[in-house]
C-alpha cells in the first residue's frame, strides 16, 4: 500500500480567520500547528507556532488558489471581513 504524501500551506499572521475557516470547510484539509522560524521584522529568528493547512498535493495546490483570490478580495476591499461576519450572523 503506497502511503500519501501531505504539504502544508502555512497561513500567514494576519491572516483572516474567515479565510482560514472557509479552506477548512470547503477543502479536504487538516488544521495543523507547525512550528517555523521567523525571520522578518523584530522576529528574526524567533520560533512560533503557525496555523497551517495540510492535505494531498492537488489539494493544496486548490487551496493555495482559494487562499490567493480570498486574500486579494480581502486587501482590496477593508470591508471584507464586516460583510462576512455579518453574513454568518443573519
Amino acid at each position: 500500500m503506497e502511503e500519501k504524501e501531505y504539504f502544508d500551506l502555512i497561513f500567514p499572521p494576519g491572516t483572516p480567520q474567515t479565510i482560514i475557516r472557509d479552506i477548512i470547510k470547503t477543502f479536504d484539509v487538516e488544521l495543523v500547528d507547525r512550528a517555523e522560524k521567523l525571520t522578518f521584522a523584530n522576529m528574526d529568528g524567533d520560533v512560533r507556532n503557525l496555523i497551517a493547512a495540510r492535505g494531498t498535493r492537488d489539494e493544496m495546490i486548490r487551496v493555495e488558489a482559494f487562499f490567493k483570490e480570498k486574500m486579494q478580495e480581502f486587501l482590496k476591499d477593508p470591508s471584507y471581513l464586516s460583510a462576512q461576519n455579518s453574513s454568518q450572523t443573519g
